[in-house]
């Protein structure tokens, strides 16, 4: 095993890795399915049912012919009570299909290990199997594994990192099925040609790091390699330069320098699809925060509410003042509690009054710290201050588009500005301004 130096900037938060040790459990089936058709990054899914119509489990019920886009399955068998836009988990309608289960989770006929004797008919299975990035991204994977002929990759890195605090679903799939991790290694490695493989992984998570290193210590084609724990450490970029030294420049991605990163639960997910033919149907969650009764990791159906999630981990011990999707740095906050888990959905964080207040905004003392803690060398508190007037030329020269939203500059910010808000806010001003023809 090889340690290497962190990247540069980020921030030193607390990890509150409180259910890293809480095994999966699984929740049965709810009493309705809510499952939008906007899954990942890319173009959303047209509903292939209508209401009335039967449904099976693993059946498909929503596809494109959008290359970036993925197929969606239903999760349970039932009844199709209702198809029409609903609300969605970032806070806009979203065609959605809702389900009645009929408690029988009768498996749908075409649920079976597809035949994979090449490379293009394994992507295609991927396809097939709804699989987008489950780190929270939501990049359709099939995509991810077809980069030009042009782009030669030589190096698979292994996302481990898992840096947002309180987040531990990669974690448990670590040390829970750390085989299927190493086969869907392999199986890539396999697909692309790759001779190298490296699993990245916080120094905060040493049982995980144990598992693996012990169970790839008679290759040499997989190594793991110990991270320090800073955020956002699993951000591909800084987790690319971590682990490979080499830099993604602005603009370029991953296979640009040679490297195709995957999460681990989606790595691990191949391998599990290939042995059972069962699609993405599923997700482990990690249910934490002040409000939450009993924290844990559940496996639930996806298009189950959030409402059911919650109740199942014991409800809620005060009042919520704050819900999130995701971890607290990257997270979207939630609305209401009639929303659903989808493929992308790692954590459901709930917080009291007191978690949740934000302490008021004054002005910029500038200090730079924002500067220091940004690991993609930018001014925030520049893009912030163009940002709120409006000063698209001075957002270009500032490269706003740039920003990953990893939040560290809001975090390190001692006069608690909203940055990377503002930031959200520049880009929109940025395309908005970019579909006018102006820049």
């Amino acid at each position: 095993m090889i340690k290497r130096s962190t990247f540069k900037g980020g921030a030193a938060v607390p990890h509150y890795k409180n259910t890293a040790e809480c095994e999966t459990v699984k929740m049965g089936v709810p009493e309705k399915i809510i499952i939008p058709m906007l899954q990942h990054i890319g173009a959303p899914c047209d509903p292939l049912v209508k209401k009335g119509d039967t449904v099976k489990v693993g059946q498909i019920i929503g596809d494109s012919k959008s290359f970036i886009s993925a197929p969606i399955h239903s999760s349970v068998s039932g009844t199709v009570v209702n198809v029409a836009p609903m609300l969605y988990p970032g806070g806009f309608n979203v065609t959605t299909v809702e389900i009645k289960p009929d408690g029988n989770q009768e498996v749908h006929e075409d649920v079976k290990p597809p035949v994979c004797n090449d490379s293009k008919q394994l992507i295609e299975a991927i396809r097939k199997s709804g699989l987008v990035g489950l780190g929270g991204a939501g990049f359709p994977t099939h995509v991810k594994l077809s980069p030009p002929p042009d782009k030669l990759i030589d190096t698979l890195v292994v996302n481990g990192a898992e840096c947002e605090p309180f987040i531990t679903s990669d974690y448990r799939e670590m040390i829970e099925n750390s085989e299927n991790i190493i086969s869907g290694i392999n199986i890539v490695m396999n697909l692309l040609g790759i001779k190298k493989a490296i699993i990245g992984i916080e120094d905060n998570k040493p049982e995980a790091i144990k598992e693996l290193i012990n169970i790839t210590k008679n290759g040499d084609q997989i190594s793991v390699v110990k991270l320090k724990s800073r955020y956002p450490q699993g951000a591909e970029k800084m987790l690319i330069y971590a682990v490979t030294g080499r830099k993604v420049p602005p603009g370029k991605l991953p296979m640009d320098v040679g490297v195709i990163v995957m999460n681990v639960n989606s790595i691990s997910f191949i391998s599990e699809y290939l042995k059972t033919g069962m699609p993405l149907i599923k997700k482990r969650v990690t249910v934490d925060g002040s409000a939450v009764r009993n924290p844990s990791n559940v496996e639930v159906l996806i298009g189950t509410p959030l409402r059911d999630v919650f109740e199942f981990c014991g409800g809620f011990k005060s009042v919520p003042h704050k819900i999130l999707m995701g971890g607290p740095m990257m997270g979207v906050a939630q609305y209401s509690l009639d929303t659903s888990v989808v493929k992308h959905t790692n954590a459901l964080l709930a917080f009291d009054r007191v978690d949740s207040q934000m302490e008021p905004e004054s002005a910029c003392i500038r200090c730079g710290r924002c500067v220091s803690a940004c690991p993609m060398n930018l001014m925030p508190l520049f893009i912030n201050l163009h940002s709120l007037k409006g000063n698209i030329d001075e957002l270009i020269k500032y490269h706003a588009n740039d920003c990953i939203e990893c939040g560290s500059c809001s975090y390190v910010c001692p006069s608690k500005r909203h940055l990377v808000q503002s930031i959200r806010l520049a880009k929109a001003q940025l395309k908005q301004a970019a579909a006018k023809g102006g820049k």
